[in-house]
């Protein structure tokens, strides 16, 4: 089994097949995609391949060490840019392929008139262990 991280990425700016952006959506579109990703989690869940989750707040902050001990804070990340990291899903899955099967599925949430929104998923597999260089 390998872990991967499902990165769910907000696009403000139109994007995909399904182009509205989702801060246009009604609140029932927002309630339908909702449910959609907590059936999926749920299903994921049954199957063992579900580690964990969570929606995150478009609210954030960039921090930094700056040597001095007391590490500066920007604003931001800002829900008007282009692309905001929305959420993420850790699955725990037999291969890769199993792990593309299930993003393809998660990018088909409805969106708009319930369409499926075609977002794009950042899928990463965790690191099990230091790469090896052989000469």
């Amino acid at each position: 089994m390998t872990k991967y991280l499902l990165l769910k990425h907000y696009r403000g700016a139109p994007a995909a097949v399904n182009d509205v952006p989702m801060d246009r959506w009604t609140p029932e579109e927002v309630s339908a995609h909702i449910q959609y990703m907590n059936d999926f989690a749920a299903r994921l869940e049954g199957t063992g391949e579900y580690v964990d989750g969570q929606a995150l707040s478009p609210e954030g902050m960039f921090v930094r060490y700056d040597g001095e001990g007391r590490p500066p804070v920007t604003d931001g990340p800002f829900p008007e840019t282009k692309d905001l990291i929305a959420g993420w899903m850790v699955i725990d899955v037999e291969n890769q392929e199993r792990a593309v099967e299930l993003a393809g599925e998660l990018s088909a949430a409805p969106g708009a008139g319930g369409r499926p929104i075609h977002e794009w998923l950042e899928l990463r597999p965790f690191l099990t262990a230091a790469p090896t260089v052989t000469e």
